[in-house]
This record gives C-alpha cells, structure tokens and sequence, in this order.
C-alpha cells in the first residue's frame, strides 16, 4: 500500500509537470504567433458587381441568358420590343427631310431675292438717267423762257418731266433698298432653317439612342445573379434587372478592430483561409483602408452625443488582395467568410 501511494504521488506531479510545460510551450508559441501577426475571422469575400438598369421602359421580348452563368461584356442578355422607338425614330428622320426642305425654299428664295435686286439696281441706274436728262432739260427752259424763246407751256412741260423723273428715281431707289432687306431677311430664314436641321439632327441621335438602349447588353464580363426579369414583363426605367459579379475582382474586406491598425500597413502581407475550402490557403497583401469605420458608415450611425455613451471598440474595413489559383479563384463567390492573419513583421 505505501508503494502504490509512493506511484500515486510521483504520478500526479509528473502529469502537472507535463501539463506545465506543454502550456508554457503553448503559450510560448502563441505569444510568438501574435508578436508577428494580427488576425480577425470578421472578413468576408467582396467583389466588384455591377448592377444592370433599364435606361429606357418596355415590354420584355427575349431573355438570352440564365441567371448564375457567365456571359461576356458587350453581349446583349434581355431585347425590350423597340416598335414604339422605331416609328420615333421615323418621325424624327421626316422632321428632318421637312427641315431640310425648308432650307431648299429659302436658297431658291434668296437666288429669286438676289435677282430682284440686281433688276432694282438696274431700274435705279435708268431712272438716274432720266432724272439727269429731265434736270438739263429743265435748266435749258428756264433760260430761253426767261427771254421768250419758248412758251410758258414748254416750260411747264419740261418742269413736270422733272419732277416725274424725280418721282421715278425715288422709287426705284425705294425698291432697291427693299430688295436688299428682303435678301437679308431671306438669309436670316436660311439661318433659321439650318438650325432646325440641326435641332432634327439631335432629335435623330437621340432616337437613336433610345433604340440601343432597347439591347440591354453586359457591362462587364462575369456571372449574371439576381435575376429579376421575366418574358413579357414590362419593365421601366431606372428598374433594376440583374447584377453581374465582374471576372477577376474578387478581394477580401477584413474588419480589423481600431485597436489592431497600428500594426497594419499597406502592403502587409496576408494568410487568407476560406470557411468553405479551409484545406486551400490563399496568400494576399493589405490593399487601402477604409475611410470611415463600418459604424459610421452603415444606415443609422450611432450617435455618442446623448449623454448614455458606451464606449465600444470599432472596427475599420481593410481590403486585401488576394492570389488565389485559377481553381480556387472559380470558386469563390462575395460574400463568403474567411479568416485573414496579417504578418506585422
């Protein structure tokens, strides 16, 4: 019995001893492991997606694509009926034939104009002489009148012929200023109609416009999600459709607590381990840090001005970059959890 007590007694402090020393080993190798890095399990998988609006409103004609496959950027995945955008497309064109119509009367308008003109010059330059010819005339009477050469009759004649050509200059030079304005004011309606050809113009491109947007097309190459269209629907503009996950943009949002920043630093590189392939570790570099902590940026910020404040540690989103293997990276989808480990050395 005194043996067994002996073995008794040296058992237990040999299994505490060991106990010890594997929890100073333990402890050893942890305080090593986190002198060196910073780690938090509140990160996630992000990536760029792109969200697809219809630009313009109109039944759904065809789907050409199912959700979570992967289409390319450029290709058209739902054709809205374009009939309504086509005939507003054939409106504007016929606005623009009329407009370009109008042009063509004004040039032969001002050609017409400028034919008057050169006539009124002419008429000008006629009556001009006739009135020159009646002034000497009329001069040349009133001297022989003076002596009795000629009767007070003559006399009158000639001073009527004056004044009638006096009468017809005036208006042949009236008709010639008149001419010339209407030039002027038949090139200003040249103008206008340019314009109007200009304005119809606009009116095609944005027809035009509006019949592309009738392809809604990928703006990115990747995997469509959230699909929410259907055959026949009618849709408006500005409605959400679908979202793309863009090829190759897939990182990591790791929220890191404030208290953690200060051994972090842009370039650090970064364990990344995947909740869903723990057996797959994935190497990766701190990218930039967010601005804002994710309180603050999240729908009601809390306010710490109502006299109830607790303090609470916050957390900064970090995003990291990742390079994962080209089986790996076809796997990884936003919004998976992971663990990121930053090396602070």
């Amino acid at each position: 019995m005194t043996t067994e007590k002996k073995k008794k007694n040296i058992v237990v402090p040999i299994i505490l001893g060991v106990l010890l020393v594997i929890g100073v080993i333990f402890g050893i190798i942890e305080w090593n492991y986190y002198s060196k890095h910073v780690d938090t399990d509140d990160a996630q998988i992000d990536g760029d997606i792109s969200p697809v609006v219809a630009r313009v409103g109109g039944y759904v004609k065809d789907i050409n694509f199912e959700e979570n496959t992967h289409v390319t950027e450029g290709q058209v995945l739902v054709k809205l009926d374009d009939n309504d955008y086509k005939v507003k497309l054939e409106q504007a064109q016929s606005g623009q034939k009329g407009a370009s119509a109008g042009v063509g009367v004004a040039q032969s308008q001002i050609i017409a104009t400028q034919a008057n003109t050169s006539t009124a010059k002419a008429n000008v330059a006629a009556a001009r002489v006739k009135l020159n010819l009646a002034n000497k005339d009329y001069e040349r009477y009133a001297n022989l009148v003076k002596d009795g050469s000629i009767t007070q009759q003559a006399f009158d004649q000639a001073k009527a012929t004056k004044e009638s050509a006096q009468a017809a200059y005036q208006a042949a030079v009236d008709q010639y200023n008149a001419a010339v304005k209407q030039v002027g004011t038949t090139q200003s309606q040249l103008a206008v109609s340019s314009n109007v050809i200009s304005q119809r113009q606009s009116d095609i491109d944005f027809a035009k416009l509006q019949l592309s947007y009738t392809d809604i097309k990928a703006p990115a190459t990747g995997i469509v999600s959230k699909k929410n269209v259907q055959k026949g629907q009618l849709v408006q503009a500005g409605q959400s459709l679908f979202s793309v996950v863009n090829d190759g943009s897939i990182y990591v949002t790791a929220n890191f607590k404030e208290t953690q920043l200060e051994k972090i630093k842009e370039g650090s590189k970064v364990e990344i381990e995947v909740d869903a392939y723990p057996d797959q570790k994935i190497e990766g570099e701190v990218y930039n840090f967010s601005p804002i902590t994710g309180a603050k940026g999240s729908l009601l910020p809390p306010d710490n001005a109502t006299g109830n404040f607790v303090k609470v540690v916050q957390r900064v989103p970090v995003k990291i970059k990742i390079h994962p293997s080209k089986e790996l990276l076809a796997k990884l989808r936003p919004g998976m959890s992971v663990k990121a480990s930053v090396s602070t050395k």
